[in-house]
């Protein structure tokens, strides 16, 4: 699926999520609230849930007004607004909860698509898969309608939020050779070795 597109017009993402674009975008709060409004997402609260359309169409105006570098920040913030899983520990395990926080900060006909206590995780918005190839080098195919700087962010600050301690640096690379959803891919490959 290409970016900026939803899977479904009744996906929503929760508030706590939204205010990632606006944390993201640092000293252009104003503006930020600006791209968000545009798009009917007025004022954003955390615990409320807004159209994930309406909120690609928000990273669309972005992207085309300050480039993608400010998706990649507003990437980075996701891991700090958004609801993850209680148990995260390693980066291999940070890394693979990348697709479950996904499925609980959004939701279908009102019904988040993770649900923590059995483990079930419903269908609808694409996903972040994980495949790990060594010790210490995985692979991220990202398969959602985000734009893949966006996505590069958010395994960024996870990667390095969850680096084992005798890592200093972190290394992640678009599989370039692969399909890009920036040019109209279905999904985007990344490698993390560190």
């Amino acid at each position: 699926m290409p970016e900026y597109k939803a899977y479904s017009e009744m996906a929503e993402v929760n508030g706590e999520t939204v205010l990632s674009i606006i944390d993201g975008m640092g000293a252009f709060r104003e503006r930020a609230l600006r791209f968000l409004s545009e798009n009917g997402i007025v004022d954003p609260e955390p615990g409320k849930w807004y159209s994930q359309q309406a909120w690609l169409n928000a990273f669309r105006l972005i992207a085309g007004s300050t480039g993608i570098f400010t998706l990649f920040n507003i990437g980075k913030k996701i891991p700090e607004h958004a609801i993850f899983p209680p148990e995260i520990q390693t980066i291999d395990h940070a890394l693979s909860a990348i697709d479950i926080a996904y499925h609980m900060n959004h939701r279908i006909n009102g019904e988040v698509l993770f649900n923590p206590d059995t483990g079930e995780m419903k269908e609808g918005i694409g996903h972040y898969s994980f495949e790990k190839r060594s010790d210490n080098a995985v692979t991220m195919t990202c398969s959602n309608p985000y734009p893949c700087a966006f996505d590069k962010g958010i395994i960024e600050a996870m990667a390095y939020r969850f680096r084992p301690l005798d890592s200093f640096i972190i290394m992640i690379s678009h599989d370039d050779q692969k399909e890009c959803r920036s040019r109209g891919g279905e999904c985007c490959t990344y490698n993390i070795s560190w």
